[in-house]
């Protein structure tokens, strides 16, 4: 297993380095970021604008390769990613917005698959019942629910319900209050503002681990194996329990795994809306702002992301499914 797993994290290392590089000459070939300084008042010189930008690695002035050369090498030296055309570090942004995003999207994509795949094994063990059938028309309204529509009338019911309590119970805006002294002051101030982008998170993308679920489970539950087990004795709930349930998380798992870097850098309306300055929203600035480094670095966070949900895979899938550890 260990050999494995070490054989999938090279591959995967390769494939990164090998994306990340082509994705600094393929920013090159749509990005320009002379065009912030282009158009100020008071206009800049093609000079001072050279000044500015050629220490930073991002004058078209110096020849592609040797850009590319002093990037490449100073990532592999230093471990330093470059600064966007306004001298910003691309390391200070990614380290601190990285943090902001996974407080908002980890919580939300835990509760969502936790209460998608409850609601899968409930309404599968009551096929064509009341309670499947509500929770098949609940899930498929709020799949079809917008983030913005979700997000917007999920801030309005918090602003009513402030308003009717007198106080303020849930933040609208920000991941978090400023001068908030001690542990648990620090805590509930968190929680204020994580309650409802994460709900507007889990409202729109619960349902989709729900029907999986649901449907792999119908289909286990018919196989032989589950049939063989409550002709010996269990009864249908423990049979689903201790046998169909289990093959039929893998999907589910393997799916969840590769969710990781896409509620990452995926959550640029969320972000938006709650006033978050995390991953997504940095994403669009390094677009808007023509910062070179700034999407390369984005760009290398996802595929470091989608390598470690690929080995997560993996190891779920050895965990669940027995045949796969022996072999």
């Amino acid at each position: 297993m260990i050999k494995y797993l070490l054989r999938r994290l090279l591959g995967w290392l390769l494939m990164i380095v090998v994306a990340t590089n082509l994705t600094y000459f393929l920013a090159w070939g749509f990005l320009h970021p002379r065009s912030n300084y282009v158009g100020r008042r008071p206009p800049l010189s093609d000079e001072e604008i050279e000044k500015l930008l050629a220490p930073r690695g991002l004058s078209e002035a110096t020849p592609l390769l040797e850009r590319w050369w002093n990037w490449f090498t100073g990532i592999v030296l230093r471990w330093d990613w470059g600064v966007s055309p306004v001298g910003q570090s691309v390391n200070d942004q990614v380290a601190y917005r990285m943090w902001v995003s996974a407080e908002l999207v980890i919580g939300g994509t835990i509760i969502a698959a936790v209460l998608g795949i409850a609601l899968g094994v409930y309404t599968a063990s009551r096929q064509y019942k009341l309670g499947d059938r509500i929770g098949q028309a609940t899930s498929i309204i709020t799949m079809n629910i917008n983030i913005v529509v979700a997000a917007l009338g999920i801030v309005l019911l918090a602003i009513a319900f402030n308003d009717l309590v007198g106080t303020r119970v849930f933040f609208v805006t920000g991941s978090g209050s400023k001068n908030v002294e001690g542990f648990f002051p620090f805590i509930v101030d968190k929680l204020q503002h994580l309650t409802l982008p994460t709900i507007a998170l889990v409202v729109i993308s619960y349902a989709q681990y729900h029907f999986l679920q649901r449907s792999l489970l119908l289909d286990n539950i018919k196989a032989d194996y589950v049939r063989t087990a409550r002709a010996k004795g269990l009864t249908k709930p423990q049979a689903v329990r201790k046998h169909a349930l289990r093959t039929s998380l893998i999907p589910v798992a393997t799916q969840l795994a590769f969710t990781i870097p896409t509620v990452f850098t995926g959550g640029i309306l969320t972000e938006s809306i709650f006033g978050w300055n995390g991953m997504g929203r940095y994403f669009t600035d390094t677009i808007s702002k023509n910062d070179v480094h700034g999407v390369v670095a984005i760009a290398a966070f996802g595929a470091v992301l989608t390598a470690i949900g690929a080995i997560l895979s993996d190891i779920a899938v050895v965990v669940l499914d027995p045949r796969v550890r022996v072999s």
